[in-house]
């Protein structure tokens, strides 16, 4: 099995800067891509950011120039650079990861980290 464990979220002031970190452990031979999505209350799951391997990163377009995806390959984790922060990135942020199991043999996963709050406010 594959687990997530997300940090770095937090309540911060509007401009300000936030880092989360999520990194992936278990049976991994080979992670395809990493992500990260947010929900808004009463809102739909919206992809923020990914990070494909061999492909340059994507962003949706509210967070081009704000924020940056990252990803340290030998510790299987992934990185969201978030600054001048704006009262509408307050969400929950999700990592989600695909790839492929060492055990069971290559088979294909994908999972979802447990969420870490982002709020911005002053």
């Amino acid at each position: 099995q594959v687990q997530l464990v997300e940090s770095g979220g937090g309540l911060v002031q509007p401009g300000g800067s936030l880092r989360l970190s999520c990194a992936a452990s278990g049976s991994i031979f080979k992670i395809n891509a990493m992500a990260w999505y947010r929900q808004a209350p009463g809102k739909e799951r919206e992809l923020v950011a990914d990070s494909a391997t061999g492909r340059s990163p994507t962003y949706v377009d509210s967070v081009k120039g704000r924020f940056t995806i990252s990803r340290d390959n030998a510790k299987n984790t992934v990185y969201l650079q978030m600054n001048s922060l704006k009262a509408e990135d307050t969400a929950v942020y999700y990592c989600n990861t695909k790839g492929v199991t060492h055990y069971p043999l290559y088979v294909p996963f994908e999972v979802w980290g447990q969420g870490t709050q982002v709020t911005v406010s002053s």
